[in-house]
């Protein structure tokens, strides 16, 4: 009994204590440390926020870059849809690890002196301008803009390429739509601009998607003649130099060293009238080759060699200097409806020294299983060193003339480069 009654006591005690306790008194709010990695308090995130500094806004990547402090504009993952306008300083090092693509509205800048290392990841990795869109890479002689591949052993086709598509006008309809990325392309504005590249200088490009399809250094896809191109250079890829798909657009001063396949490529209806000082080399010791390398492949239209508007761009000053060992398959090859007005060009074949010279199957070919080159093609040439000027090919009666003394391509615009362009004697 005893026992008894001191557990009522006990039990009695407690409640009387627990009716006297207040609410605060059982629910304690643990005091914010900041420090204790814990989220805890008033703290909103781990260790930050409420009494603590506030929390650092952790905005998550979605693929779009539509701010210049948008996440997606990682200078160690650069890869995404640009939506607004944004900058590539010289003073960030850039490295591109999947598609840039630049959507109507939008502009990117590239500064002076700003290198971009492209990730190896062939068809995936690419800088793509959009119709409508804007491309302002302006460099100097002293700085230019450099976009290269970012392995250790750099190797032709490491990454895509740089990539315009423009609304002029082409032959294959009154759009199409690009073999590699799917822009869309072409259009009725002669005179639309998709920016301007200014000493740019872009290397180990040309990523194959398949046998027909594959990036090229640079790539104009129905470009108007509002965008300016000056002074572009490229090197070292694994398909053609600079490809042309329609449009009006004309480049100054342009240098492709040892491309795999064409150095020079045009079609559907290619008419700029502005083009000067075009450079192609192919050196001694470069092998490789597709099945039918050329310093100039030339079509208009394969289904239609009378589709308008005609492939029919002038060049003052071209030269093509074959030194490897391999055979060119043409030196130029102008075919399927394409005009073309050159004006003094020189085509050389060289050897090393102590080495034999390599050869071309044709020094200019105007015929094709496909139809053959306009009659209104014009081509003024010089031959030198093994290059054979006498062999032409023009069954259309095209005007080709082979002179002595041209001095062709201005070789000394190219030093802002850092390539030495070999001596033609």
């Amino acid at each position: 009994m005893k026992k008894i009654k001191f557990s009522l006591t006990v039990l009695v005690f407690a409640a009387i204590m627990t009716g006297c306790s207040s609410d605060d008194d059982l629910n304690v709010t643990p005091t914010a440390s900041c420090s204790d990695g814990i989220q805890n308090g008033t703290e909103t995130g781990v260790d930050c926020g409420g009494s603590c500094t506030p929390c650092e806004n952790q905005a998550q990547k979605d693929g779009v870059i539509d701010s210049q402090d948008d996440p997606d504009l990682d200078p160690a993952d650069l890869k995404g849809d640009v939506t607004a306008d944004i900058t590539l300083d010289a003073n960030t090092a850039w490295t591109l690890t999947g598609s840039l693509t630049v959507k109507a509205g939008a502009t990117l800048t590239i500064d002076p002196g700003t290198t971009i290392m492209a990730q190896p990841g062939g068809t995936n990795v690419y800088i793509a301008i959009e119709q409508d869109a804007l491309i302002d890479a302006e460099g100097t002689a002293d700085e230019p803009i450099v976009i290269t591949s970012a392995a250790t052993n750099k190797r032709s086709g490491d990454w895509g390429g740089l990539i315009l598509a423009g609304k002029a006008p082409i032959n294959s309809g009154t759009t199409a739509e690009a073999e590699v990325v799917g822009l869309t392309y072409g259009g009725t504005e002669a005179d639309d601009s998709s920016g301007t590249l200014k000493y740019v200088k872009v290397e180990y490009t040309g990523a194959r998607i398949g046998g027909e399809q594959e990036f090229n250094g640079i790539t104009f896809y129905g470009v108007g003649s509002g965008t300016v191109i000056e002074n572009i250079a490229v090197l070292n890829g694994d398909d053609d130099g600079i490809e042309w798909f329609g449009g009006t657009v004309s480049v100054k001063n342009a240098l492709v060293v040892n491309a795999k396949d064409d150095w020079f490529d045009w079609t559907e209806g290619w008419a700029g009238k502005g083009n000067t000082n075009f450079f192609g080399v192919r050196e001694f010791g470069y092998n490789d080759v597709t099945e039918d390398p050329r310093g100039i492949e030339a079509d208009s239209n394969s289904s239609n060699n009378d589709a308008s508007p005609r492939s029919n761009p002038t060049i003052d000053g071209l030269t093509l200097l074959h030194q490897s060992q391999i055979e060119m398959a043409d030196m130029i090859k102008i075919r399927r409806g394409s005009s073309a007005t050159i004006t003094n060009g020189v085509i050389a074949i060289l050897a090393a020294e102590g080495e034999d010279p390599g050869s071309a199957s044709d020094f200019i070919d105007l015929t094709d299983g496909s139809g053959a080159a306009a009659a209104t093609t014009s081509i003024n040439v010089s031959a030198v060193g093994a290059a054979d000027g006498s062999d032409v090919k023009n069954e259309v009666g095209a005007t080709i003339t082979v002179v002595d003394g041209n001095t062709g391509a201005d070789a000394s615009l190219f030093g802002w480069t850092g390539y030495t362009i070999p001596t033609i004697e």
